[in-house]
């Protein structure tokens, strides 16, 4: 924020600031008097009538403080007057950076040290006081030159401290020029100086690490007393008030367990007590963590070491309840009254800055992981950036950007009357007039008015943000479960809301309190259930066969193997419970999703979730994002686990709600499978040439098959690949330390992708893996050499070999290799079959399918006479029978309805390909559901209720007879239409 122009107090406005009252203006008018017999330049500007002479004045009068410098300290005034800012104020900090180093006279002795410090301290202090006071500097400005004053006089004192060290012979420093460069000594800002915002007055906090492996110690464990030791001297230094006045108050309790931990720290044991005992208000402190003394280098490598500490790979939704506790902890301790304006505390009372600071930063701890854009540390700059993210929209940014800047200026206004670190507004009218005149108003009505709109409009945001809105009304009754018996009222007060059995329900939830499943044992669990119930009974009992969804999740709570993370997200965002409804009452399968793997919820927050599409440039977005951090092959395979459970789990609710149809669905799952697979094949080769070396001229392409190469993947498919491999003749083996012959090594790769990709980990299982449309299927090689699936294809391979690889589609690898693949393909599938043999094949093959594999049901949507594969069957046969009768068309990378349309109206009538068509979408819109909700065949007799109403809403019909009916009358059409076109 800070700005390279030149801006100088002439620049003020008339009319800026008004004088306190006449007594005041008259002292400080005796004052300049005096001044200016000594300075010239002062007693010029008490002669002229000018807009400058009022502001100096009147600032003033408006802060003892300023006034006590300016008598103290006239050259500090003189500069103000005559000279632009912000060459004096770069050249002040320059001054505290170098106040360690020695001049002619030698080393500066630490008073010496100390005294320049203050100096600077108090010249910057006051030129930017003015600069503000006369809108010359917005608060971004001030603020950004603060900090950079705090880190310079900070870095000064470290510096001064680590030389005065080894010229005592306690340490051996690496470069006495450059005292902190390789000393290990970690000095981080936290808070306002980590985040470059500091206050006009602020206290600085700092945390202080060693790494006493940095080799400037001869004893390593001589690190624990010579550190903390230089610590307390620079506490010292910096605070302690001598004739100059003081630099900062330093504050280096935000260290670990600082009741029983010395002033430094080893990096090793802070980071042993950040993954084991950190806290979540410690996450949120480090969120603006910046390293601005001592070994810089060192320090940010410490602060990305803390990143997974800070910033979770799964999102962690209690960490929003424990940032709000800390708040009412505040409130207790501060106090934390109505609105007010007469002794309102701006920081910490009810619409301050604090509530803007934990509105942001409480969405950084639960997305920063999955969403490093989110880890900025400025309060603007992070509001900006959770508005890119769709986590809150322009008007809530605008809305606390405006209100954190003024709430900014007005403390800033706080502090400068006497230089204290307070944030209380005054409690008498005089003093509350004299920040009313120094923001700018000419009375203090308007000034508390305006005060007053800017509380109320974050503590509006803020409480949207924390407090479940739209609970039960007193007026809904009882809801009582202590005790062994039903509460009458509460039985009543169940019945109204909906249940049909209350009784019952009343017993599930009383066991909920009495702690009988693993997820309510801890007392915080069931504290939250507590509060969460009434919302949770009310919407529940909203939805349709009330109990039958309560029980599920009653059912789905019980395995759970803690609950108090989802507790505490759906108490942070009751809306989510209507979710939950539709998942529990329609979709088992979701729910066992959830159980087994609760941060696939995670990405439910996120409040673009619904408006944006899952393409593929979408999921590569967050898939890059979420491998961002994975260092070894174990990691990016679990990393790969968890996007893919999420992802899966996310598009199913988009499904699940409406938010994308089937179709759509489909080539999302594909998508995202084509990213895992590209990502699992580039780590498994990365792999392979560490362990055996890259194999010369080694190129591997993998082939999707079926739903797979056809985009038509659901929530539960398996995959269908072939992988494709080439390399240079003339090499023998791969160049490592253990080098392969060419069959081995891709055998070994193809089988470690397979492994990648179908083994299970603490993460589960990517996807089960067929790699039986191979060449020669089963009996094999894994992997095929790209001259061998050409000659395979050409010259042996059967026709349902070729029906398949008309849904062939390279989804990854080298691109040369791709290119020969598709041009095989391409060969293979324009060769001009004869058309009686190719009928009796395909019709071959569907009657062998049709005795081997006959349906279950009416039911099973893919093997019924009509079902998915006669479609598949008509498309495919149609791309193979399309050459013999003079059409071209590539099928390859369509959908099966995509195939159709392009094939159908030039082989087949326009209407057999409607008919085809419908069934084909309404088969899609079914499966996609059923395969989502539940494992196996759907049975309406079993199907959870939601279920059935889901799926007669997909069918477009008014009930599940009706849907059954439908299904008969296109099964019947698609099965003739098969016996019309393929007849042999």
């Amino acid at each position: 924020m800070l700005t390279t122009s030149m801006h100088s107090l002439r620049d003020v406005t008339e009319g800026l600031l008004r004088p306190l009252n006449k007594t005041e203006l008259k002292l400080t008018l005796a004052d300049l008097q005096k001044i200016g017999k000594s300075e010239p330049v002062v007693a010029s500007l008490l002669n002229e009538e000018s807009a400058l002479k009022e502001f100096v004045t009147a600032a003033l009068t408006l802060s003892p403080y300023l006034r006590e410098i300016a008598n103290i300290d006239p050259p500090a005034l003189v500069g103000a007057i005559a000279e632009p800012l912000e060459p004096q104020i770069e050249a002040l900090v320059d001054e505290a950076r170098n106040a360690w180093r020695p001049t002619g006279a030698g080393a500066p002795s630490e008073a010496d040290v100390m005294s320049r410090l203050r100096i600077a301290k108090r010249r910057v202090a006051f030129l930017l006081a003015l600069a503000d006071l006369g809108r010359i500097f917005d608060g971004r400005v001030t603020t950004a030159w603060l900090s950079r004053l705090a880190e310079a006089t900070v870095s000064a004192a470290i510096d001064h401290l680590l030389l005065s060290a080894h010229e005592s012979r306690k340490l051996r420093l690496k470069d006495v020029e450059r005292p902190s460069e390789g000393s290990g000594l970690i000095v981080l800002g936290m808070g306002k100086l980590g985040a470059s915002e500091l206050n006009y007055s602020s206290d600085i906090d700092l945390v202080v690490f060693f790494d006493e492996q940095a080799g400037i110690l001869e004893d390593p464990d001589d690190a624990i007393e010579v550190f903390p030791r230089l610590m307390r001297r620079l506490v010292r230094i910096m605070q302690e008030r001598t004739a100059d006045g003081y630099v900062f108050r330093t504050d280096l309790r935000l260290r670990p367990d600082p009741g029983s931990t010395p002033l430094a720290i080893s990096v090793d044991a802070a980071m042993i007590y950040y993954e084991g005992r950190g806290q979540n208000w410690e996450r949120a402190a480090f969120i603006k963590a910046r390293a601005v003394a001592g070994d810089l280098r060192a320090g940010e490598q410490f602060l990305r070491g803390l990143v997974p500490f800070v910033f979770r790979k799964y999102l962690d939704y209690a960490a929003i309840a424990d940032i709000h506790s800390i708040k009412r902890q505040i409130h207790a301790h501060k106090g934390h009254g109505a609105i007010a304006v007469k002794g309102h505390n701006v920081k910490l009372g009810r619409g301050g800055i604090r509530e803007i600071e934990f509105f942001v930063q409480t969405q950084q701890l639960i997305a920063g992981g999955r969403m490093p854009v989110l880890r900025s540390r400025g309060t603007e700059e992070t509001l900006v950036e959770l508005t890119k993210a769709k986590w809150i929209d322009e008007e809530t940014r605008d809305e606390l950007i405006d209100a954190y800047w003024y709430l900014r200026d007005v403390e800033h206004r706080i502090q400068m009357v006497r230089d204290e670190q307070t944030h209380l507004l005054p409690e008498t009218e005089a003093e509350l007039k004299r920040i009313a005149f120094m923001m700018g108003f000419g009375d203090t009505p308007s000034f508390a008015e305006k005060l007053v709109e800017t509380f109320r409009t974050v503590e509006r945001r803020y409480a949207r943000l924390f407090e479940q809105e739209n609970r039960l009304s007193t007026e809904t009754g009882n809801l009582v479960f202590t005790g062994q018996n039903d509460d009458p009222d509460t039985l009543i007060t169940l019945r109204k809301l909906g249940f049909e059995r209350p009784s019952d329900i009343s017993r599930v939830i009383r066991t909920w309190h009495y702690g009988r499943y693993k997820a309510t044992q801890s007392v915080e669990a069931r504290e939250r259930l507590t509060e969460l119930a009434p919302e949770l009974l009310r919407v529940f009992g909203e939805s349709k066969r009330a109990d039958e969804a309560i029980l599920r999740f009653d059912s789905f709570i019980s395995g759970l193997p803690a609950g108090i993370q989802l507790f505490s997200l759906l108490g942070s965002n009751p809306a989510l419970l209507s979710l939950i409804v539709n998942i529990m009452s329609a979709a088992p399968k979701l729910a066992e999703v959830i159980a087994a793997k609760p941060h696939v919820f995670d990405g439910m927050l996120d409040p673009g979730l619904m408006a944006e599409l899952p393409t593929r440039e979408y999921l590569a977005e967050r898939l890059k994002g979420s491998l961002l951090q994975a260092r070894y092959y174990e990691e990016v395979l679990d990393r790969l686990r968890i996007f893919a459970a999420e992802q899966r789990f996310l598009i199913g609710i988009r499904l699940l709600t409406g938010t994308i149809n089937g179709a759509m669905a489909a080539r999302a799952f594909t998508h995202l499978a084509d990213l895992i697979i590209e990502a699992a094949l580039n780590a498994v080769r990365q792999e392979m040439e560490a362990s055996y070396g890259a194999f010369p001229g080694g190129r591997v392409a993998v082939a999707g098959m079926g739903k797979l190469g056809s985009f038509e993947l659901t929530a539960g498919s398996d995959i269908d690949l072939i992988l494709l491999y080439d390399y240079d003749d003339s090499a023998p083996e791969s160049v490592g330390e253990k080098p392969l012959d060419a069959v081995r090594y891709f055998t070994r790769m193809t089988q470690r992708l397979i492994a990648a990709l179908s083994a299970p980990t603490a993460e589960g299982v990517l996807y089960e893996v067929d790699m039986r449309l191979r060449p020669s299927g089963n009996k094999g090689p894994v992997a095929t050499r790209i001259n061998a699936f050409g000659k395979y294809q050409r010259e042996e391979a059967w026709t349902w070999e070729h029906m398949a690889l008309s849904r062939a589609r390279l989804i990854c690898g080298d691109a040369e290799l791709i290119a020969e693949a598709e041009s095989i393909v391409t060969d293979v599938l324009s060769r001009r079959r004869e058309p009686a043999k190719l009928a009796r094949d395909v019709t071959e093959m569907r009657q062998l399918i049709e005795s081997e594999k006959p349906p279950a049901s009416a039911w099973d949507l893919k093997l019924i006479p009509g079902g998915v594969i006669d479609i598949e069957f008509i498309a495919q046969y149609l791309a193979l029978a399309a050459p013999a009768r003079g059409v071209e068309a590539k099928v390859n990378g369509l959908n099966t309805g995509e195939a159709l349309k392009l094939l159908g109206g030039r082989l087949i009538s326009a209407g057999d390909v409607d008919t085809c068509l419908e069934a084909f979408q309404l088969y899609t819109e079914l499966s996609q559901l059923i395969r989502l909700c539940i494992d196996g065949l759907f049975d309406p007799k079993e199907a959870p209720a939601g279920l059935i109403d889901l799926v007669c809403r997909a069918g477009d019909c008014p009930d599940i007879k009706t849907l059954e009916g439908e299904l008969k009358r296109l099964g019947k059409s698609v099965r003739r239409i098969l016996q019309s076109v393929v007849v042999p």
